[in-house]
């Protein structure tokens, strides 16, 4: 039987995970939390409103993460410069500091996983994979909206 391109992905998809399951175990972080993490280092300093719209989450899931990550020296909250009802969220220097070691390493394993294609395939590689997130992408979105319409 042949091995679909999808089974393929699912694969690499599980292979990522494992990996960061090992390399977060024993830190108190999960993939939402350095997800968000990762977000405060792109993004900068935000409102925990702004941190649940780009981490497509609730509110409540927003403040829970972050109580955890600040509980455990990652971020901190001070207030908002105008809006008195609304706190600043920040890295730490110590979450900087493993933020700019997770970029480096990410950066490495990028390197890595690309060596292992001819040097010759790697744009039309780069360009397939492009296509296919956007492809799936789309297909997420149309069918999140079916869902709504089929709800209401």
């Amino acid at each position: 039987m042949e091995t679909l391109l999808l089974d393929r992905l699912l694969l690499i998809g599980e292979l990522f995970q494992r990996d960061m399951a090992r390399a977060f175990d024993g830190t108190g972080l999960t993939t939402a939390r350095v997800h968000l993490l990762w977000v405060l280092q792109h993004a900068g300093p935000s409102t925990q409103r702004d941190l649940a719209r780009l981490c497509e989450v609730t509110p409540r899931n927003i403040t829970g993460l972050v109580d955890g990550l600040e509980a455990s020296g990652h971020v901190r909250r001070t207030p908002h410069p105008t809006d008195r009802r609304s706190v600043i969220v920040e890295l730490t220097s110590t979450a900087a500091d493993t933020m700019a070691r997770m970029q480096g390493e990410h950066a490495e394993l990028n390197d890595t996983l690309l060596a292992a294609v001819a040097p010759a395939d790697r744009a039309a590689l780069e360009r397939g994979i492009a296509a296919i997130a956007t492809r799936l992408e789309t297909l997420v979105v149309e069918a999140a909206g079916e869902e709504d319409q089929a709800a209401s």
